[in-house]
């Protein structure tokens, strides 16, 4: 059962230190490996996983998979050397799906 408000961050080192320092719950992964087990862990019981882009864009699949669920909902963010562009092009995507047409980028 999810935990309600319950929020957790994997990534690198790096990237989940500022997280931790604001009390958020945090996990690091070096690997595609590593971040599927987390993200099989955490999705009972965490309402919000943010995840790294770069870690994202290794586990596409299973982060495709959990959008069939209400919960968690599965955010990918910048890590610490900046965006690769993964999480836009995620909103991209879920956009022209739900509305038929790219309305935000205009690509």
């Amino acid at each position: 059962m999810i935990k309600s408000g319950k929020i957790a961050v994997i990534g690198d080192k790096d990237s989940v230190l500022a997280f931790r320092a604001v009390g958020v719950e945090t996990f690091c992964s070096n690997g595609m490996f590593e971040t599927n087990d987390l993200l099989k862990k955490l999705k009972d019981e965490y309402a919000v996983i943010f995840i790294t882009e770069e870690l994202a864009a290794q586990v596409e699949e299973t982060l495709n998979r959990l959008k069939s669920r209400a919960y968690p909902a599965v955010i990918p963010i910048p890590g610490g050397l900046g965006t690769n562009g993964f999480g836009l092009k995620g909103i991209k995507r879920d956009v022209e799906k739900a509305i038929g047409a790219d309305i935000l980028f205009d690509d």
